[in-house]
């Protein structure tokens, strides 16, 4: 659903204020989280330490071809959420539709694939619910956070600098395998990045006192940069040509091959993002795509920018310097 609209849902719902809920609906976060006061008594929790559940859930249709795929892309792309906050999956919970005829093998393989990055990832299924439907597959996630060392949208600081830990451009791709426009083996690439874990990411960004994240997902780039900079009060100012695309999705979406986020998100963000006079119009429309299972955008000091770039490459992870919060300039995202 387009922010603009769900908000507009959201408005008149809200008014019941509970303490315990620190991240809740109102910023666009990426999962609600609940305090639970002291954890002592939670499995790997410290006495005398806060914590807290991280919340989510993410379901969609498949935007792969291959069962298994879909399954490993679909349960990351829900565990990104918990990895966003900060946090660490502990349980999962399955969100499965299929047709009442779909193949019984092609459903194993699904799950297979879902379970198999779940257990990656430590957590547990502990259950689930499906139905007879269009196809849809997904997870709710629960996790648990330290609340004072939790990454919300909404913590970023004037003067934080901001890093990107995977290339853009996975709506491009995937529409061009649905399209035919690219074979499955070309595919294969972004097929393994869509099912790369946000773990070791989220570990580089606490080990370096990040002060917000965000995971990039169906509002593409700039419609998630774009929710951290407004929860934080302030405007981001992004550098297209540091930002980094994935190989082969310029010359695809030269040729007009976008997913249908990239529409709806200009029109969505055409009052709240500034563009720069002369940027490449290709590279422009690919901030806007929307992302399945793209990496965490994380917001940390400058005195603590070489920690985080120590832990990334540490960590084999990409290490792209995109972009500065500043002051507020009448809009919450400027692309120069």
């Amino acid at each position: 659903m387009p922010q603009g609209d769900l908000a507009h849902v959201l408005r008149g719902l809200q008014s019941r204020v509970d303490q315990r809920l620190l991240v809740g609906p109102q910023t666009f976060d990426d999962a609600g989280v609940f305090e639970l006061g002291d954890g002592g008594n939670l499995p790997g929790a410290v006495a005398g330490k806060r914590v807290a559940l991280v919340q989510t859930v993410d379901f969609f249709p498949p935007v792969v071809d291959d069962a298994y795929a879909y399954g490993a892309i679909a349960a990351a792309n829900a565990l990104s959420d918990v990895y966003a906050m900060g946090g660490k999956p502990i349980t999962a919970l399955t969100l499965a539709a299929f047709p009442k005829e779909f193949p019984r093998e092609w459903i194993e393989e699904i799950f297979r694939g879902g379970f198999d990055k779940l257990a990656e990832a430590g957590a547990v299924v502990a259950g689930g619910h499906t139905v007879e439907s269009e196809i849809q597959f997904g997870f709710s996630v629960t996790g648990l956070v330290d609340p004072t060392r939790m990454t919300t949208n909404a913590g970023a600081k004037l003067g934080d600098v901001v890093y990107l830990t995977k290339p853009i451009g996975m709506g491009t791709l995937t529409t061009a395998g649905k399209l035919q426009k690219i074979s499955w083996e070309a595919l294969q690439p972004a097929v393994k990045q869509m099912s790369t874990l946000n773990a070791a990411a989220c570990d580089a960004m606490l080990a370096a006192h990040a002060h917000a994240a965000t995971d990039i997902t169906g509002y593409g780039l700039m419609g998630h940069a774009r929710n951290v900079a407004k929860a934080s009060g302030l405007t981001l100012e992004l550098e297209l040509a540091k930002v980094p695309i994935f190989p082969g999705v310029l010359e695809l979406a030269a040729k007009g091959v976008f997913s249908g986020g990239t529409k709806r998100g200009r029109m969505a963000l055409k009052e709240e993002v500034r563009l720069t006079v002369g940027l490449d119009p290709v590279a422009v429309a690919v901030t806007f795509d929307a992302e399945t299972s793209g990496g965490l955008l994380i917001a940390v000091a400058e005195e603590d920018a070489p920690t985080l770039e120590r832990e990334l490459a540490l960590r084999n992870l990409p290490v792209a310097r995109i972009g500065r919060f500043k002051p507020k300039s009448g809009v919450h995202v400027e692309l120069v």
